[in-house]
């Protein structure tokens, strides 16, 4: 038999974290633990306002499935009986830990894939005059990110691209828009980004806007991000994305992102790897994607005040994995 907790907890930021949608001076996160025969399982999600999550909905259906869980309820079986979204995400990478416990394996290993030393991860330049955002590229650079994300709404666009390519010329660029874009003007914007070469461009265009990338010609790949959640979602994106990025809450888990990165990889997508803010746990669940992926955006613990502990062992633009 099986018992089951949860409870959310709020991790201040150690600087304010501004995208096209708004700041955020917190990670509110929900975390779940699973206990059988005195192991436990631990996971974590970051419930999500744009995708009509708040923690008090993530709590109510932790709480509605409780029972369920504690009778036993499956990885598999929990993918029927939830919609993917962030509470599914923290019971399926609680049930994948509760059971790499069980078995004495790492993640690494009940996934089969091979850990890299370390995982290169890109470094988040959020919003701000193009002043602030070139000095935050500097420092970063200096400190030894080589993959830097440029956050981006629709204003001072090439103002702030500008000063950033200046300020790091050296380092890999991707820009996310986070929906903040329009159609019209998209051409012109995606010429300015491949002349300052910009390596990438996530999520230009609300979801609902993806029919304007239908047979769209541009000089650099376009990400799928909020128009992707699940292996449902990808014959919607074939001709309009190059990229998808995976993020365990928007897939409901490590379960779903695993097929996901699989039956994309098999259509021709490449792929990105994200998080939301979130502490190490929920990057540690993850990692095994990590591999696969062209662009890995792991870097939501940097932002914290104060991570979880044990932590992972992030560097500027790093995480060493050690003998993972």
């Amino acid at each position: 038999m099986r018992s089951m907790r949860f409870y959310p907890q709020a991790w201040p930021l150690r600087a304010a974290f501004v995208i096209s949608r708004g700041s955020r001076s917190a990670a509110s996160v929900v975390v779940v633990e699973i206990e059988q025969q005195g192991v436990c399982g631990v996971g974590e999600c970051t419930p999500y306002p744009r995708y009509g999550e708040s923690e008090s909905s993530v709590l109510a259906q932790l709480e509605a499935i409780r029972p369920e869980i504690e009778r036993g309820l499956s990885r598999e079986e929990l993918q029927q009986r939830m919609p993917a979204g962030a509470a599914r995400n923290a019971l399926d990478c609680a049930l994948w830990d509760l059971a790499c416990r069980q078995l004495g394996q790492t993640l690494w290993q009940a996934t089969g894939v091979q850990p890299p030393p370390q995982v290169t991860t890109a470094q988040t330049v959020s919003i701000d005059t193009p002043e602030a955002m070139a000095r935050a590229a500097l420092e970063l650079s200096r400190r030894g990110a080589t993959l830097l994300k440029i956050k981006l709404d629709d204003r001072l666009i090439s103002e702030r691209l500008v000063a950033i390519r200046d300020a790091a010329p050296e380092a890999t660029l991707v820009v996310d828009a986070n929906e903040s874009w329009q159609a019209e003007g998209l051409a012109a914007r995606c010429q300015l980004l491949a002349d300052l070469r910009v390596a990438m461009l996530e999520q230009p265009l609300p979801a609902g806007s993806d029919e304007a990338l239908a047979n769209f010609i541009h000089p650099l790949p376009i990400c799928a991000d909020e128009s992707c959640h699940t292996r449902d979602d990808l014959a919607r994106l074939a001709g309009r994305y190059q990229m998808v990025n995976i993020k365990l809450d928007k897939t409901g888990g490590l379960t779903e992102a695993l097929a996901l990165a699989a039956q994309a990889a098999e259509q021709g997508f490449t792929l990105m790897l994200g998080c939301m803010l979130c502490t190490s746990r929920a990057v540690a669940a993850a990692l095994p994607l990590a591999p696969a992926a062209r662009f890995v955006d792991l870097d939501g613990p940097t932002w914290l005040a104060q991570d979880v502990e044990p932590g992972l062992d992030f560097a500027c633009g790093v995480i060493r994995l050690g003998d993972a």
